[in-house]
């Protein structure tokens, strides 16, 4: 029994005895006075039972309430710590996201930064190109921005393009390439010629039955055309040779560079 219901069952108790003396005081030993102090003694033994009753279902509802509370605070918590490191592996993540986004910048930079100086260098490069290698590479080397800040183009598109053009020029420079032209003399008449270039930067060409020949230098403004009429036979040995059309031998040709 707790202090409450100790003490409630003390002051019923007092109150009993309390009546049972009045009673005895103002009438003696009446029947009638014990059976109504007896009624009361029973409805207030009821009411501490009923009391007890309830304290006790009271006491049952409130513990089952403690452990739902403390139910629910545990999965809070684990609710808080799965949260937590959730934050954690978030944070985690986000801050590698971080590192290799700026990792990316940089190598974009630097990828940028190469193709504006590829870009710069091809287009210095172009004029110097022979004529029939300049038409080949054409379609692609126009693309090649003039203002690479203005361009609209991809990182990649460019890089791909200038490339392209690079690839082309090395090719060709790495080869000896014939190639049939027509050149105005300076008579102003026009013959049919074979040109055979040497690389990027040299060139020879014969036609007109061998009594037409001529070098060419490549310059930073195009290419610069030179007769050399002297020259038409060993140019023209030089080209056969090149055709299979005569066995290899050696051959002395001037070369200039301009």
């Amino acid at each position: 029994m707790n202090a409450f219901q100790s003490l409630f069952s003390r002051s019923a108790t007092a109150l009993l005895l309390a009546s049972l003396a009045a009673a005895q005081q103002a009438a003696g030993p009446d029947v009638a006075t014990v059976r109504t102090a007896l009624e009361k003694w029973a409805e207030t033994s009821r009411l501490i039972s009923q009391e007890k009753k309830d304290w006790q279902l009271g006491q049952a509802t409130l513990r089952d309430r403690i452990d739902l509370l403390r139910r629910e605070i545990t999965t809070m918590q684990k609710r808080i710590g799965d949260a937590e490191t959730s934050i954690t592996a978030t944070e985690a993540q986000r801050t590698a996201l971080a590192a290799e986004d700026a990792q990316r910048k940089a190598v974009e930079a630097q990828l940028r930064e190469r193709v504006v100086q590829l870009e710069a260098s091809v287009r210095e490069l172009l004029p110097r190109l022979p004529e029939p290698l300049r038409e080949q590479v054409r379609p692609v080397s126009q693309l090649i921005p003039d203002k690479p800040d203005e361009t609209r183009q991809r990182l990649d598109e460019r890089y791909r393009n200038v490339l392209f053009v690079c690839k082309q020029i090395h090719k060709w420079n790495r080869e000896i390439t014939l190639k049939s032209e027509v050149r105005t003399l300076a008579d102003g008449s026009s013959v049919e010629v074979a040109v055979m270039y040497v690389g990027i930067g040299q060139a020879y060409y014969s036609g007109g039955n061998g009594k037409v020949a001529g070098t060419g230098t490549a310059t930073a403004t195009g290419w610069v055309w030179t007769p050399a009429n002297e020259l038409a036979a060993p140019i023209a040995d030089a080209i056969a040779i090149l055709k299979n059309e005569k066995v290899a031998a050696f051959v002395r040709l001037p070369v200039q560079i301009l």
